[in-house]
């Protein structure tokens, strides 16, 4: 049955203020995910040693990956992720539109890889949301529309997830539901899955949502000593099968 994670690393900065590539890489490894969604990763950056952590994360899971940088200033990037053992190939990346009227908010982005699960393609979009709410629906209108979920290339089945700092009560999350189904609502065994803050979660902001042709058994946010303390967020898991 396949696996897919989405999981804010925060850098891979830690609660306890400690930066630990490995650590992050370790819940994920607990995990054995056959895809993984990340997000906030830092690629050569000084405040974190200049390491390419999208890279290192992916050998250590002996996953392949793409990279998307939502921020680059010269050398320094700073984005998102989709790492898998599966057959892929990447299909687009691209920034979100911010809000007209706030042009220095955090610059945000969406990435796509297209996996082969058993013989059949599988759309992955990865994304991480903006944190003004006005911010977030345009960039979930963005999502829904003709450039990315209702893109010719876009055929189901399909997985949007990530990290969309949005709750269910949102009109993010309406915009999002009136094209995919959240996958926490067709799981059939029941599993808390907030996420945030990770050593006391209470808020779900971290979603996945399936198109038609994917079959959810289970969505869980895992909560142990390690998740606790790797990443502001937890991981959200979902099993599923093609049905």
């Amino acid at each position: 049955m396949p696996r897919i994670v989405t999981y804010n690393v925060h850098r891979c900065v830690g609660n306890d203020r400690r930066l630990d590539v490995g650590r992050v890489a370790a819940v994920l490894a607990e995990l054995n995910p056959d895809i993984v969604a990340l997000q906030e990763l830092d690629v050569g950056r000084r405040r974190t040693g200049h390491a390419d952590q999208a890279h290192e994360i992916a050998r250590r899971l002996e996953m392949t990956h793409h990279f998307h940088a939502a921020l680059q200033v010269e050398e320094e990037r700073y984005g998102d992720a989709i790492l898998t053992r599966y057959p892929e190939r990447l299909v687009k990346v691209g920034p979100l539109p911010g809000h007209p009227r706030m042009p220095r908010l955090e610059p945000r982005g969406a990435l796509w890889v297209e996996v082969e699960i058993d013989g059949r393609p599988v759309q992955i979009i990865n994304t991480h949301l903006g944190l003004v709410p006005r911010e977030q629906q345009i960039q979930a209108a963005h999502l829904a529309g003709s450039a990315w979920l209702g893109h010719a290339d876009c055929a189901w089945p399909a997985i949007l997830l990530g990290d969309f700092n949005a709750t269910a009560s949102s009109i993010v999350y309406r915009t999002l539901t009136s094209r995919l189904e959240p996958a926490r609502r067709l799981a059939r065994r029941k599993q808390p899955t907030s996420t945030f803050p990770s050593p006391l979660p209470v808020l779900r902001i971290d979603h996945l949502f399936v198109s038609p042709g994917i079959e959810v058994h289970e969505v869980s946010a895992p909560f142990d000593p390690l998740t606790r303390v790797a990443s502001d967020h937890l991981p959200l898991v979902m099993d599923f099968d093609l049905a």
